[in-house]
């Protein structure tokens, strides 16, 4: 904001950094293909947060900087040269050229773009769909969020074709942004992703507590196929019914690691079901 003189168009700020994101190792800010190309959630709520503190103002359009403290004389010099240069290379393009740009150097942000078809020419628009996934093939995923962004986890899921979402978690509650129930079927919905949550298959948070290792994991996922797995066929059967109605879906809980958690558990259970006869998978 201030190397854009305190003021800038929403979407401008957010192509540009996006673009200063692409040019970095290790970005602060995660991006998925949405309804204007490359967005990100996390960066939104960043930009609320300072405009409920009044350091941003807001207005339809755009942002304007109210908070005078200089803050790019803190940052560390290669990120202060990075940032500079991509507005010193980008920041004086016109909105569509801007956004013609981002959609043409990263094909994949644009595939949910609503104005894509009348930024781009019927060429570039080919390269487009051309990066729409298209895998057919019906399978059932898992995936955590533990230790990723809440776009680089969307970002698996648009990668992979998912059409639903199934939250296996007991409590579907998360400290970490963009985890919580009510958020994260809003997230999915808006990139058309199907979102279930079915309580009864995960594990209660009292047997989650004091699990320093993995013998501590498997006995806990020892109990849980004696008890929660045979006591829940109907809602196993409910699980193959949505692969079968939205062709690739996707179960998720917290860990990172497969092994260390109920849904994989879950899935290979599924899995053994006479009726499956699908592709498994952890992404």
């Amino acid at each position: 904001m201030e190397i854009l003189g305190g003021e800038a168009e929403k979407l401008r700020l957010h192509k540009l950094l996006f673009l200063y994101s692409m040019k970095k190792q290790d970005p602060e800010y995660d991006f998925i293909p949405y309804k204007y190309g490359c967005y990100s959630h996390s960066a939104k709520a960043d930009l609320n947060t300072m405009v409920k503190k009044g350091m941003l103002s807001e207005s339809v359009r755009n942002y304007t900087k109210r908070d005078k403290k200089s803050y790019l004389s803190e940052l560390k010099g290669n990120d202060k040269e990075l940032l500079a240069g991509v507005i010193q290379e980008f920041g004086g393009l016109s909105r569509n050229a801007l956004i013609r740009h981002t959609y043409v150097q990263f094909p994949f942000y644009a595939i949910n773009s609503r104005m894509a078809k009348d930024i781009l020419t019927k060429e570039k628009m080919d390269v487009v769909k051309r990066n729409i996934p298209n895998q057919s093939t019906k399978a059932l995923f898992t995936i955590g969020y533990e230790g990723i962004s809440l776009e680089k986890y969307l970002f698996k899921l648009i990668e992979n074709n998912v059409g639903a979402l199934v939250d296996v978690r007991r409590n579907p509650l998360s400290m970490k942004f963009g985890f919580s129930k009510s958020q994260l079927k809003k997230y999915c919905q808006n990139i058309d992703i199907a979102y279930y949550h079915i309580p009864k298959v995960g594990i209660v948070s009292d047997k989650r507590q004091n699990l320093a290792t993995q013998a501590d994991y498997d006995a806990l996922f020892k109990d849980y196929c004696n008890t929660t797995l045979k006591e829940t066929a109907d809602s196993q059967y409910e699980i193959l019914d949505l692969l079968n109605k939205h062709n690739r879906i996707a179960l998720t809980c917290f860990e990172a690691e497969p092994c260390q958690c109920h849904r994989s558990h879950l899935a290979k259970h599924i899995s053994e079901l006479p009726e499956f006869e699908y592709q498994l998978a952890h992404l």
